[in-house]
């Protein structure tokens, strides 16, 4: 099994790789669009440009691939639906956000199971030949995938416990994040992560759980004061292509793919882990006060994410139970 160490390492492999690399100019035979909803401030997008610049450079220019950010190409909910119909070839987006397609996309977005880089890792491992299953029965082909970092708590004000948000509106992006705040005792509402900014200035949510990162690109200190870091959870992005598209790529193209990914994958971890360090220094810089959940909350949001495990488990079967077995087994 892969560690993280091993990860950092694959990382330097990878970079010398490319910076070796140069690209012969010639006309593109593929000329591609693909959207990802993040805007180009988030590192999600910023790895999947480099990933769009990789491609460019490995396949001397035959696939040009052009990235549209922030849901200006495709919106956010109809991204998955572009592919299979080939409207678009490949595309970005949140696997938890296919939580009502099946149990097992939703796994890495419950709070509390797998909550540091190294769980998040393990997981991965075990969930990724099952995702490429279900996908390929789809019409897709997973070619990587990227963790946001650990996700922590905004509020406009300070809290204790989950007394102090009862009735509160949070920002809900997912059936993981719903369910959540149903838990929670607040009013689940769902917002676009471009849109957070105005959705706080008009009332329309009074609180969120996202990633520092997310919190820096959308300025939360114009809108909240107080970041809780709950290490609840790690959730990924995938990006994927329609597994006919691949399919008609010659060989030394689908090589060029599979190398791209995966310098993509190795490279959008150790930001991702690397944002889960600055970004919180970054809010606190513009006076945010950042810090550990209130030891009454975080126990409340514990019993929160074992309900949601419970569910999980329940909802998923045998395949589920599968899944936690192998994730549990591995020790390192």
């Amino acid at each position: 099994m892969l560690t993280l160490r091993q990860l950092g390492m694959a990382g330097a492999v990878c970079a010398a790789s490319l910076a070796a690399t140069t690209l012969v100019a010639r006309a593109a035979d593929y000329n591609w669009d693909m959207p990802t909803p993040y805007a180009d401030t988030e590192f999600q997008t910023q790895n999947t440009r480099m990933f769009a610049d990789d491609v460019r450079r490995l396949s001397d220019g035959r696939i040009d691939i052009t990235v549209h950010s922030a849901n200006s190409l495709i919106k956010n909910p109809e991204i998955k639906r572009a592919v299979q119909l080939q409207q678009v070839p490949l595309a970005e987006l949140f696997i938890s956000n296919l939580s009502r397609e099946d149990p097992v996309f939703e796994i890495d977005a419950i709070p509390f199971f797998a909550p540091s880089y190294q769980d998040a890792l393990k997981l991965y491992q075990v969930t990724k030949p099952i995702m490429q299953e279900k996908l390929g029965e789809q019409g897709l082909r997973l070619l990587y995938s990227v963790p946001w970092p650990s996700q922590a708590f905004f509020t406009k004000e300070p809290i204790e416990s989950l007394a102090d948000l009862k009735g509160k509106k949070m920002r809900t992006y997912n059936q993981q994040t719903t369910k959540l705040a149903e838990l929670m005792g607040v009013v689940p509402t769902t917002v676009q992560a471009t849109e957070i900014p105005q959705a706080f200035s008009t009332g329309i949510i009074d609180l969120m759980f996202t990633s520092a990162e997310t919190g820096v690109t959308t300025k939360a200190w114009d809108y909240t004061t107080y970041v809780y870091d709950t290490q609840a959870w790690v959730p990924k992005n995938v990006i994927f292509i329609n597994k006919d598209v691949y399919a008609g790529l010659p060989d030394d193209l689908k090589a060029v793919l599979e190398e791209a990914a995966h310098i993509a994958e190795v490279r959008g971890w150790m930001m991702s882990m690397k944002s889960n360090i600055e970004k919180p220094q970054v809010l606190a810089a513009n006076g945010m006060k950042v810090s550990v959940v209130p030891p009454k909350l975080d126990e409340e949001l514990k019993a929160v994410g074992q309900k949601m495990v419970e569910a999980w488990e329940a909802r998923a079967g045998e395949e589920g139970k599968k899944i936690i077995e192998a994730y549990r087994s591995i020790d390192y």
